[in-house]
């Protein structure tokens, strides 16, 4: 009976359908033409081509060992899963909507731990906002600060999404670069061997300065900024009257006794700064996407109408198991137990491991102060063998991992897609490396870098 019933449905409707959807088609195609005039928005142009698309594609059509993508591949602690269980299968109405702005147990918690940790009296409802991953919280910081003709100054190497973030505001990237000063000869070189020059960075502030990008500990270079080095960024974002938007993602993640400051916690900065983070970066959970903001409420009114007029709400189990997660840090906090001291003792053990490893095969490891990363110069390649194939003026540490992936089975990432056009070609001898890696990552790793180094080298 539904079968003869649909069979007539059909037959009475098609004719008419199809001068419909002809009309329609031709009504498409005319469209098509039109629009293809001027399709794309001007905030897209420059920065379409993404370059991890890429080498992402290369490294799965290859079998490599993966240390390029920042992203752990174990499991988050034990007290994280058994959150995010709790959340998914107790309370049913954490498959609803929660407050917009943030799930209340959130940022309650969020007001309260970093509250202490800033030295600040934080308010749920007008100091917290919870995004999206740490790069939602960017995105919405930039819409929500940065005018067309607006200077942001973004300290290089930088996350590859400041300069584009800017310029979909509107805004003018204008880059300023670390410089590395000698260390002691014999010795590996460190990320606290680059450094701000400050007559050049003072150089960088003018009347259209809006904002300054600081990101510590920096990604890709693993430079925790010293308490000295903010305070120049500081004195000079007050005197230029500048806001700071600081990308604290890897806070936890410092390592040899080194210490996270956050300039939010300088005299006259709390007034003026964003201070960004990520439980995906304190957890361990990069697919959880929960990010936050915090900072005055003179500021963060402009994120709130920026965030409630895009996605409006992030997921709500998500944002319970962070919320417990956090609870249980700050029952723990600055004791053995804690995880936030845990995690980076067990990553600074993988980082010591991969630095040896990679030196077996002429690589220079940069020791990192801190974050996921180490950095590896490939000067001595780029002398022995300058002429890999690549596109016509494509940076060579982008060649040279290629060149990897298709003939050593490891994959990295070219430090050259942190920096603007003017610097790239500083930069162009540096590949980044992931070691928040599992222990058979690493023995993998190992095992393609002794084949490597029974080769015959350049």
């Amino acid at each position: 009976m539904f079968r003869s019933s649909a069979s007539i449905s059909v037959h009475l409707v098609w004719p008419l359908w199809g001068r419909k959807a002809g009309a329609s088609l031709t009504r498409c195609l005319h469209q098509s033409l039109t629009m293809a005039k001027q399709l794309p928005a001007r905030r897209l142009d420059g920065i379409d081509h993404n370059p991890w698309v890429e080498i992402t594609r290369l490294a799965k059509e290859h079998d490599v060992v993966n240390l390029g993508q920042g992203f752990p591949d174990f499991s988050p602690p034990d007290f994280a899963v058994q959150a995010f269980q709790q959340a998914t299968s107790g309370d049913f109405m954490l498959n609803q909507y929660t407050m917009a702005f943030g799930h209340p147990p959130l940022s309650k918690i969020l007001a309260s731990f970093f509250g202490k940790l800033l030295g600040q009296e934080l308010d749920p409802l007008k100091n917290v906002l919870v995004t999206v991953g740490a790069y939602g919280a960017l995105f919405t910081a930039f819409q929500a600060l940065v005018d067309e003709g607006d200077e942001v100054i973004i300290i290089e190497p930088a996350f590859d999404c400041y300069e584009p973030m800017t310029l979909m505001a509107g805004g003018r990237p204008v880059s300023v670069s670390l410089r590395q000063k000698p260390g002691p000869k014999g010795q590996l070189e460190s990320s606290s061997d680059w450094q701000l020059d400050p007559t050049e960075l003072a150089s960088k502030f003018t009347p259209r300065t809006k904002a300054l990008v600081l990101n510590t500990p920096n990604n890709p270079l693993g430079k925790v900024f010293s308490r000295q080095e903010l305070e120049l960024v500081a004195e000079l974002c007050r005197q230029h009257d500048v806001l700071c938007i600081s990308d604290e993602v890897y806070q936890w993640l410092v390592y040899d006794g080194h210490q996270h400051v956050s300039i939010a916690c300088l005299p006259g900065m709390w007034e003026r700064t964003l201070t960004i983070g990520s439980a995906g970066k304190s957890f361990s959970a990069t697919g959880w996407k929960v990010g936050w903001v915090v900072g005055p409420d003179s500021i963060m009114k402009h994120l709130r109408t920026v965030h409630q007029n895009s996605i409006f709400h992030c997921p709500t189990q998500a944002q319970a198991a962070v919320a417990q997660c956090f609870e249980r840090e700050q029952q723990h906090f600055g004791q053995p137990s804690s995880y936030f001291l845990q995690f980076p003792r067990a990553m600074q053990l993988n980082r010591d491991h991969m630095i040896r490893s990679l030196q077996s095969v002429g690589l220079k490891p940069l020791i990192p102060q801190g974050s996921y990363f180490l950095v590896a110069d490939i000067s001595d390649f780029k002398s022995k063998m300058p002429d890999l194939p690549g596109a016509v003026g494509e940076p060579y540490d982008s060649r040279f991992v290629k060149w990897m992936i298709k003939n050593k089975g490891l994959a990295a990432v070219p430090v050259s897609i942190f920096l603007s056009q003017p610097h790239k070609k500083d930069f162009d001898h540096y590949v980044r490396f992931c070691f928040v890696k599992d222990e058979a990552t690493l023995q993998a790793m190992d095992g393609r870098l002794q084949k490597w180094k029974g080769e015959a080298q350049p």
